[in-house]
């Protein structure tokens, strides 16, 4: 009798236990002529001892005699059963002996998957054997697809937490690499322009990737021939990734899969051995990894579209030049939060005015794009009000009086320095960090007088007077270059000053000191202004002097 060759009933590796040479023999016969690979064993020790043996194929299923010379099959089958190795081969008892309904019952009690009964008809001995592989195949089938659809949905997960195209090529590659038991590569076009390839293959000219994917930029070029608008919509014919293994470097031994979110974006595309893909099951699954991927590309590519737009015009809000004036030399550094966090309202300002020049830094409550449209009124009022000749805190309670009219909630942190000479300071602080003095001779002192923040409605104190010394540096600042989670604020502070009595005087040279010296983690904006007095004052007093 020959079995039917398809998935659940090819033939097996079976392992029969029995103590008697003619029993073993023939059915070891019937199963060989039926197709089957047999081991046989003559007691349960050397049963147990051929399922134990590392390295060896682990039968599918096991014919074991119920009377044995040194354990009963019983115990066999309970050995085997619970062994979590062995626990999924079906065993099937038989005897000739203890045929009573309580053996046949005893028997599947303790775990045999069927009994028979000898002698054994051979129809009757191949039926069983095809019906308990089936049933084991199709359950060992199962349990595979629910393994691999929980790695696929973990998988997921970190596609749609990847933080950027690099991590999602390697999670791509990595994820394909694993369902389908097999080397893998991933490639991508990020939203930033370029080719990524992440493989899951050694490469020798590559740093270690730690155990994970090792990730490439390639160049995207068209094959000779090819349209090179086709290739902007599809992978160029001419990709190859670096370092293939030998067996991949056949084009008729790999597969390459692809995936898109929208028709007019570039794919993302897995490249594998070509017989990995060999089941429905593979297919499906590598859709779905390709539907993942795609779609967390997608949102990438959107979310950086977004960002790149919204900074564009929180930049907007802010002052194009710095005024040219005999009081001081003026430099700034703008730095956005990073690529992945939402735009903030950080923001500068120096007017030109008749009392003196204006200075002020400022950052109003949250991340969003609300944020840098409240940043934009609130900059364009107190550049207005500067320019009409208002002191500063009287700048500070218009500005206060505008938010709670107009953007009720609202919250700002603002302070404003009127530079009266190059000796002399007019310091209006509105819940801001304080500012930063440099002596000539590296010295340093902040400027601590402060009152409540803007928005809440509160009355402003009247400006503090400091002199300083002619030749000084005045540093204002935003809590992105010294607020770091889990460190004290006033220890940052201390570091600051620490820092700045390091530097030069030279304003450009100062911010690039600082930035250099104190890295912006990119959790937040970091607005930096830093102003040599000059200790000229080379126009007579106007009409607005005090």
């Amino acid at each position: 009798m020959t079995l039917p060759l398809d998935a659940d009933n090819r033939p097996a590796h079976i392992l029969v236990v029995d103590d008697a040479p003619t029993t073993r023999y023939v059915l070891a016969t019937t199963l060989r002529r039926a197709g089957h690979e047999v081991v046989e064993a003559e007691d349960g020790t050397g049963a147990l001892e051929l399922l134990d043996r590392p390295g060896g194929p682990l039968p599918e299923l096991a014919i074991v005699d119920v009377r044995l010379p040194d354990m009963t099959g019983f115990e066999v089958c309970e050995r085997i059963k619970g062994n979590p190795a062995t626990a999924a081969v079906p065993v099937i008892n038989i005897s000739a002996s203890a045929i009573t309904v309580d053996d046949r019952a005893q028997g599947l009690y303790r775990g045999a998957d069927a009994y028979l009964v000898e002698p054994i008809a051979p129809d009757e001995l191949l039926a069983t054997v095809l019906a308990n592989l089936r049933y084991a195949r199709a359950r060992r089938r199962a349990e595979l697809l629910a393994d691999r659809l929980s790695l696929l949905n973990r998988t997921t997960l970190a596609l749609y937490s990847a933080a950027d195209a690099h991590e999602l090529a390697g999670v791509v590659a990595e994820g394909a690499a694993t369902l389908l038991r097999c080397e893998a590569a991933a490639f991508l076009t990020a939203p930033e322009g370029g080719v990524l390839v992440a493989h899951t293959w050694q490469d020798p000219d590559a740093p270690a990737a730690g155990g994970g994917p090792v990730v490439h930029a390639v160049p995207a070029l068209p094959h000779p021939g090819e349209d090179p608008a086709r290739t902007r919509q599809s992978p160029p014919a001419a990709f190859e990734p670096p370092c293939l293994p030998p067996h991949l470097k056949d084009p008729e031994g790999r597969r390459t899969a692809l995936g898109r979110a929208k028709a007019h974006r570039p794919p993302i595309a897995v490249l594998t051995p070509a017989d990995a893909v060999a089941t429905p099951d593979d297919e499906q699954l590598l859709d779905q990894l390709l539907q993942a991927g795609a779609l967390a590309l997608e949102a990438l590519r959107s979310y950086s579209e977004e960002h790149a737009l919204a900074l564009t015009l929180q930049r907007s809000f802010l002052p194009e030049s710095l005024p040219e004036t005999p009081y001081a030399d003026l430099a700034v550094r703008y730095l956005p939060a990073g690529q992945h966090t939402e735009i903030g309202g950080d923001f500068y300002e120096a007017v030109d005015t008749p009392e003196g020049l204006v200075v002020a830094v400022g950052d109003v409550a949250g991340h969003s794009l609300d944020a840098a449209m409240v940043m934009g009124q609130v900059r364009h009022a107190l550049r207005a009000y500067a320019v009409e000749g208002h002191p500063p805190e009287v700048i500070l309670e218009r500005l206060d009086h505008l938010l709670t009219s107009v953007e009720p909630g609202a919250t700002v942190t603002l302070c404003i320095v009127l530079i009266e000479s190059g000796d002399t300071l007019r310091v209006a602080n509105a819940g801001h960090l304080p500012p930063l003095v440099r002596n000539p001779d590296g010295s340093t002192f902040y400027i601590d007088e402060h009152g409540p923040l803007l928005g809440l409605g509160l009355p402003h104190p009247p400006a503090h007077r400091v002199a300083v010394t002619p030749g000084s540096l005045l540093l204002l600042v935003t809590d992105g270059l010294v607020e770091r989670r889990h460190v004290n604020l006033q220890d940052s502070l201390r570091t600051l000053a620490s820092v700045v009595g390091r530097t030069t005087s030279d304003p450009e040279e100062a911010c690039t000191q600082l930035l250099e010296r104190l890295p912006a983690d990119g959790s937040d904006d970091v607005a930096l202004m830093a102003v040599r007095l000059t200790g000229t004052r080379s126009r007579p007093a106007g009409p607005h002097a005090r």
